[in-house]
C-alpha cells in the first residue's frame, strides 16, 4: 500500500548544490568518450563490436543498478548511498584511466555506470525529500534537469579538450580527483535522515530474486542490441533477446508477489507514474541515443576532428542546459512541457537530414538549437514527474525507475543506431534513424497529451 510521509526538510542551498552536482558530473563522465571513441577504439584495438561497447557499457551499468539503488538509498540513507557512489567512482574511472585493453575498459565503464547509477538515485531522492510540492520543487527539478543538460554539454568539451593535451585518458583522471571531493563534501552537507518505509518497520530484506532476473534481463537485453550491429540474425542475438523476455517477465511476476519489491508494481497504476517512465524511456531511444551516436558518425563520414565535434555536440547540449534552466518560467504543467519538448526534438533532429552526405553549418545549428530547447523541456519534466508521481518516501525508487528506463532506452537507441549506419551507410543510417527517432518522439508527445487530458 502506498504511505504518504510526513512534510519533508528545509532545504538548504549547499545541500541543493552538492545535489544537483552528481547528475553534472554524471552525464560528463557519460559522454567522456563520445568525441574520444575513435581515438580510444584504436589505441586499444577495438575491433568491430568494441567500440560499441565502449561506449555502452556504461549504460548497461547505469540500467542494471538504479532500481536497486534507488531501493538501497530509500531504505539505508540517501547520504550513504551517494558518499558510496562518489567513492566507487573515484575508483572506477582510475581502472578505466589505466585500461591496457578493452576488456579492462569495458568492465571499469560499467562500474562507472553502476556507481553514477547510485549517484542519480539518492541525489534526486534527496531533492524530493528536503523540497517540498509546488513552485519550489519546479524550480529545483528545473536547475537538477539543467544539470543533465550541462554534463552532456561540457562532458564531450572537456574530453576532447584533455584529449588533445594529453591523450583521452585524462578525462577519467579529472573525474576521479572530482568524486574524491564531491564524497567528502556530501558527508559533510547531506541529511543524515531517511524517511522510514513501512516495509523497514517489519524488516525490509533486499530482493535478491527481483535484483537478479532484472540484471541478468536488462544484460541480456543490451548484449543483443549490441551485438546486432553485425547482424540481427545471429544466433547471439536471437538468444540474448529471447533471454530478455524471459528474464524481464519473470522479473516482473517477481516483483507482484514480493512483500518488499525492487519497484512497488502498484505505481504502474499511476498515470503519471506511467506518463514519466514512458517519456523516459522513448527519449533514450530517440533522443538521447541517437544524439550520444552522433558525435562518431560526424568524425567518421565528415572527418571533423574531436573538438570540433564536441563544440557541435555542445550547441545541443548547451541549450538543453539553459532550457532546462527556464523550463518553470512556462506556464504549462509538467506534462505540457514534455509534451511540447518531444515535439521540438523531433522538428529539430528532422532539420538533421541530410547533412551527414553534404554538410551545411547553418541548417545543422539550427536543427541542433531547436532540438536543445526540446531536451531541456524533457529533462526538467523527467526529473520532475519522476518524484511527483510517487509518493515522497519512494522518491529514489521513482528516481531509479525513471532513469533506468532513460539509460535503457539510450543504450537501445545507440545500438540500433550503430547498426543501421553499419547496414545503410552512415549518411543512409543516420537519416533513417533520425526519421524513426523524431516519430517515435512526436507519437508519444501525442500519447502524453492524450493522458493528461
Amino acid at each position: 500500500m502506498l504511505v504518504e510521509t510526513p512534510a519533508p526538510l528545509r532545504a538548504r542551498p549547499a545541500t541543493l548544490a552538492v545535489a544537483c552536482a552528481a547528475p553534472l558530473l554524471a552525464l560528463i563522465n557519460y559522454t567522456a568518450p563520445m568525441v574520444t571513441l575513435p581515438e580510444a577504439a584504436r589505441a586499444l584495438d577495438a575491433g568491430p563490436t568494441g567500440p560499441v561497447w565502449m561506449l555502452n557499457a556504461v549504460t548497461l551499468g547505469l540500467a542494471v543498478s538504479l532500481l536497486l539503488a534507488g531501493g538501497l538509498a530509500d531504505d539505508h540513507g540517501r547520504r550513504r548511498v551517494y558518499v558510496i557512489g562518489m567513492a566507487s567512482l573515484a575508483v572506477s574511472s582510475a581502472i578505466v584511466a589505466l585500461a591496457g585493453g578493452v576488456p579492462t575498459f569495458v568492465l571499469g565503464r560499467f562500474a562507472q555506470g553502476v556507481s553514477s547509477a547510485a549517484l542519480l538515485a539518492a541525489s534526486l531522492g534527496v531533492v524530493g525529500e528536503v523540497v517540498p510540492p509546488g513552485p519550489e520543487r519546479v524550480r529545483a527539478t528545473g536547475r537538477y534537469g539543467a544539470m543533465l543538460g550541462l554534463g552532456i554539454a561540457i562532458g564531450p568539451l572537456v574530453s576532447g579538450g584533455l584529449a588533445a593535451l594529453s591523450s583521452w585518458r585524462g578525462v577519467y583522471w579529472l573525474t576521479a580527483a572530482c568524486s574524491v571531493v564531491l564524497a567528502v563534501l556530501a558527508a559533510r552537507t547531506l541529511p543524515a535522515r531517511t524517511e522510514p518505509r513501512p516495509e523497514q518497520q517489519a524488516g525490509r530484506r533486499l530482493d535478491v530474486p527481483g535484483a537478479v532476473t532484472l540484471t541478468l534481463g536488462l544484460a541480456a537485453l543490451v548484449t543483443g542490441v549490441t551485438e546486432a550491429r553485425l547482424g540481427w540474425s545471429r544466433p547471439v542475438v536471437l538468444t540474448a533477446l529471447a533471454a530478455a523476455a524471459v528474464l524481464l517477465t519473470l522479473f516482473a511476476l517477481v516483483e507482484v508477489r514480493r512483500p518488499a519489491p525492487l519497484i512497488d508494481m502498484g505505481l504502474f497504476r499511476r498515470p503519471s507514474f506511467l506518463v514519466a517512465t514512458g517519456g523516459a524511456l522513448v527519449t533514450g531511444i530517440a533522443i538521447v541515443g541517437l544524439m550520444s551516436y552522433l558525435p562518431t558518425v560526424l568524425q567518421s563520414a565528415l572527418g571533423m576532428t574531436q573538438l570540433a565535434t564536441a563544440a557541435v555536440f555542445a550547441f545541443w547540449s548547451g541549450t538543453s542546459f539553459v532550457a532546462a534552466l527556464l523550463a518553470p518560467r512556462l506556464r504549462l504543467a509538467a506534462r505540457g512541457r514534455l509534451a511540447l519538448g518531444l515535439l521540438l526534438s523531433a522538428a529539430g533532429s528532422l532539420a538533421l537530414l541530410g547533412t551527414m552526405a553534404h554538410w551545411s553549418a547553418p541548417r545543422a545549428l539550427a536543427g541542433l538549437l531547436v532540438a536543445g530547447i526540446g531536451s531541456g523541456l524533457v529533462n526538467a519534466s523527467l526529473t520532475h514527474l519522476a518524484i511527483e508521481s510517487v509518493p515522497r518516501h519512494r522518491a529514489s525508487m521513482g528516481s531509479g525507475a525513471n532513469n533506468t528506463a532513460r539509460y535503457v532506452g539510450s543504450s537501445v537507441g545507440a545500438a540500433l543506431t550503430a547498426a543501421v549506419t553499419a547496414g545503410q551507410g552512415l549518411a543512409a543510417g543516420t537519416d533513417l534513424m533520425i526519421v524513426a527517432c523524431a516519430a517515435a518522439a512526436a507519437l508519444t508527445a501525442g500519447l502524453v497529451r492524450f493522458a493528461a487530458s
